[in-house]
């Protein structure tokens, strides 16, 4: 058995769901197939969600009405009264959006971004139900367990694996349709995994159920030494060991979910990431190895950054105890630190800017002395060498450095990034 995970770029038309179908066509083994939301769906139920939290009902109304088009528009392009397939969960979702917000935001999102998952997903499985390949549709949340840290739950192992091995079988061949990223409370209130957390899923799946690998189909032909939004001379590194996947996700490469990798190193299951445009190219595998081939620089971009400088406000050290106290502001906000750098007034921290922030840095300015940078960016070169430090940092300005053996980063003012 394999795990194939599907992310929103294969699957933003109705051409990408028939791609999506041939490649399941070549495979005769038995298969899981996880799905993302369709497109830029995430993007547009966030934004359905910001409207909803406001209370703007013409907003709320336009916004729908777009993402109901969006779907109804993919769904009959592929089958005949395509539309009768959604328009329960477009229902649900509409009385969602007519009820009264509560004021936990995170709690509200995720009520209403996984509709994008259950949308995508209940149109793939009936496409390929319509074509001849027979499925059976899930919803992954009666599965996947976790507690109640709305936007970035923690999955219950123990129960999760319980319930997938006692309910999921595979006789023969036989292919399951699951969403992405989203779980359930045990009072089956719907989480999320975190943003990006559909290969998340795939990871846990594939633990789980044992399975042979877990394949993610990308718009890219591999992992890429750089994203080539930004990077137009980005090329592809063959393969990966853990360790190494594991600090480029760590670092925020974007192609791996930073959760992923964990499960599948604990049960030595390999990850290949490929292209849904070629399938018959071989892409990246990542798997249990010492990392023996040179792989040269690895370029990875974190953008909208704020750099935090925190110090004490009667001018004394930063010590264990201030730093502690920080620490558990930060945790209590939920905000991950992408960098940090200590002298003896000051702690200096990169963050991703969100609306978190505002609340974290009105509970420091009770204790400390806060400033802050905003419009940054944060450059990892991993494998770094001069030429590749002198070509990336020219004609940028360097807010804050940090070097090391194998790893430079450079918090950067923003600036539209030029490549000869």
């Amino acid at each position: 058995m394999k795990v194939f995970k599907f992310g929103g770029a294969s699957v933003k038309d109705a051409a990408g769901v028939k791609n999506l179908a041939k490649i399941v066509e070549q495979h005769d083994d038995s298969l899981m197939v996880v799905v993302s939301a369709m497109g830029k769906t995430t993007n547009a139920m966030e934004a359905l969600v910001e409207a909803y939290m406001m209370r703007d009902l013409s907003l709320v109304s336009e916004r729908f009405g777009t993402v109901m088009d969006y779907h109804i528009q993919i769904s009959e392009a592929l089958f005949d009264g395509g539309v009768s397939c959604i328009s329960e969960l477009l229902s649900l979702l509409e009385d969602k959006l007519k009820t009264e917000p509560s004021l936990n935001y995170d709690f509200e999102y995720d009520q209403i971004v996984p509709f994008g998952e259950l949308l995508s997903t209940t149109i793939v499985s009936a496409y390929l139900n319509v074509v001849g390949y027979t499925n059976e549709w899930i919803d992954i949340r009666k599965y996947i367990r976790t507690d109640d840290c709305y936007r970035s739950a923690n999955v219950n192992w123990d129960l999760t694996a319980h319930l997938l091995k006692s309910e999921i079988e595979f006789s023969q061949k036989q292919v399951f349709v699951s969403q992405g990223f989203i779980g359930s409370t045990e009072n089956n209130l719907t989480t999320t995994l975190g943003r990006e957390g559909s290969d998340y899923t795939g990871a846990i799946l594939a633990h789980v159920l044992e399975a042979e690998y877990l394949a993610i189909w990308k718009d890219v032909p591999g992992v890429l030494n750089a994203d080539p939004r930004w990077y137009p001379k980005a090329t592809k590194v063959k393969e990966l060991s853990y360790w190494e996947a594991i600090e480029l996700t760590y670092y925020g490469a974007q192609v791996i979910h930073p959760k992923t990798l964990k499960p599948l190193q604990n049960a030595q299951i390999p990850l290949l990431v490929k292209s849904f445009v070629d399938a018959s190219e071989p892409g990246t595998i990542i798997k249990s190895s010492e990392q023996h081939e040179y792989l040269g620089p690895i370029y990875v971009l974190k953008q909208d950054q704020v750099l935090i400088s925190v110090s004490p406000k009667d001018f004394s050290f930063i010590i264990e105890e201030s730093l502690s106290v920080i620490f558990q502001i930060f945790s209590k906000h939920r905000i991950s630190l992408n960098l940090m750098q200590t002298s003896a007034l000051n702690l200096s921290v990169c963050v991703d800017d969100s609306n978190r922030l505002e609340a974290a840095i009105a509970d420091l300015q009770q204790q400390f002395v806060v400033r802050y940078n905003v419009d940054l960016e944060l450059l990892t070169i991993r494998h770094y060498t001069n030429e590749s430090i002198d070509k990336m940092l020219c004609n940028k300005e360097v807010i804050d450095s940090q070097v090391s053996r194998k790893t430079a980063r450079y918090v950067l003012k923003k600036t539209e990034w030029l490549f000869d």
